[in-house]
């Protein structure tokens, strides 16, 4: 089976290694020229995410690209501790979260995907998807052309793909918040542990990395989009000049980063058609810190409808496995957002609330995210497994 991926970051990497693990041949077309370097901030996988990096022979890359962060803990505004939980795993998992730079991810996701045998095509931007019989023809903006049984879009919140399944697919909008982050020195963070300070301006996220640096990360409030040239440190060190910790680490900052907005993209009616299907965030991108860890997912469970039907009834079979785990985990994503940007009122009701919330549900609560296990039946085997058309 052909199989063509657009785009080349986690979502499209993972999807390459994944179809050739089941013998597909694959070509991933990105379409930036220079797919390499760090292109945004940090992330984490949680133990779900880690689950499907270790069936696709991954994990042990991935983990070597970051370190683990066992421990997440949360802090009002005032300094108060509100929570103290394990990171991305429930306390009895023995992956621990994994953080690392969001370029390293893709680097080690592409080199894994090249060295299966995926070829990897750049400078090519999608334009067009036309399907004819069994095959989908995909046309670029350079004028390439290129024919396969299957064309799998995991370009993005922007994707292309998904305006072509849907020229009335919703498009992107503007979330409430703004990102910046950078990284501090000289700061005494204990290392192993992911902090959150649900700050008056927004949430603010900090921790050490082995070496001592402290990576941050501002996740700002802001009802009106911004101008994000107009952002910079100093702005970012007075919304949080009355934290104490964000306060200290954003003083001591010897590195920024390019601000970045925030979008949220409303429900995708059309994920499929006969011969081409949306994965990872081109489809639903949902935040929380789960967007890498869902695309994993993805590319899994397609590679493993793939095995058992032909193209037609794996994508069907695909869009059912997924829907609804992908309903809730939007769901839960837009919570965590509205946390990040309570007002006075609501903020000290979560203040109150969370400590004994946290001890009592936690574990019940996130159970269903971090112990899903989508490689249950995948099979490992030593060798690709021929698939159908």
């Amino acid at each position: 089976m052909r199989v063509i991926v657009i785009g080349g970051g986690v979502a499209g990497a993972t999807s390459a290694v994944a179809l050739r693990r089941i013998g597909a041949e694959v070509t991933v077309y990105e379409a930036y020229a220079d797919p390499a370097g760090q292109v945004g901030s940090f992330l984490s996988l949680a133990a779900n995410g880690l689950r499907g990096l270790g069936a696709l022979g991954c994990l042990e890359m991935v983990q070597r690209a970051g370190f683990n962060v066992p421990r997440q803990r949360m802090w009002a505004e005032t300094g108060r501790l509100l929570g103290d939980t394990a990171r991305g795993r429930l306390a009895e998992d023995s992956l621990m979260s994994v953080t690392l730079m969001r370029g390293r991810l893709v680097e080690a996701l592409r080199a894994q995907a090249v060295h299966a045998g995926a070829q990897l095509v750049t400078g090519q931007r999608l334009v067009d998807a036309v399907t004819e019989g069994t095959t989908v023809r995909a046309e670029f903006d350079s004028g390439l052309t290129t024919e396969a049984d299957l064309l799998v879009g995991a370009d993005g919140i922007w994707s292309a793909t998904r305006r072509i399944l849907d020229p009335k697919a919703p498009e992107p909008r503007y979330a409430g918040l703004y990102s910046a982050s950078g990284v501090a020195h000289d700061v005494d963070v204990e290392p192993g542990v992911f902090n959150i300070v649900f700050g008056r301006n927004g949430a603010f996220i900090y921790l050490a990395t082995p070496d001592r640096a402290v990576w941050w990360a501002a996740q700002v409030a802001s009802p009106r989009q911004p101008d994000l040239a107009s952002i910079e440190l100093d702005l970012i060190k007075r919304l949080y000049q009355h934290e104490q910790m964000p306060a200290t680490v954003l003083a001591a900052t010897t590195e920024w980063h390019r601000p970045t907005l925030m979008h949220v993209l409303a429900g995708v009616p059309v994920w499929r058609t006969d011969r081409t299907v949306l994965v990872g965030d081109s489809g639903h991108p949902v935040g929380a810190g789960q967007g890498a860890s869902m695309a994993i997912e993805d590319a899994i469970v397609l590679a493993r409808a793939l095995q058992e039907a032909d193209v037609r009834g794996a994508l069907a079979v695909y869009e059912q496995k997924r829907r609804a785990r992908i309903a809730k985990m939007v769901k839960s994503a837009s919570a965590n957002r509205d946390a990040k940007t309570a007002g006075p009122i609501a903020r000290r009701a979560r203040n109150l609330i969370m400590p004994a919330a946290m001890k009592l549900f936690y574990e019940r609560g996130t159970s269903w995210l971090y112990t899903h296990d989508v490689t249950a039946d995948w099979q490992h085997t030593g060798h690709n497994t021929p698939t159908q058309t």
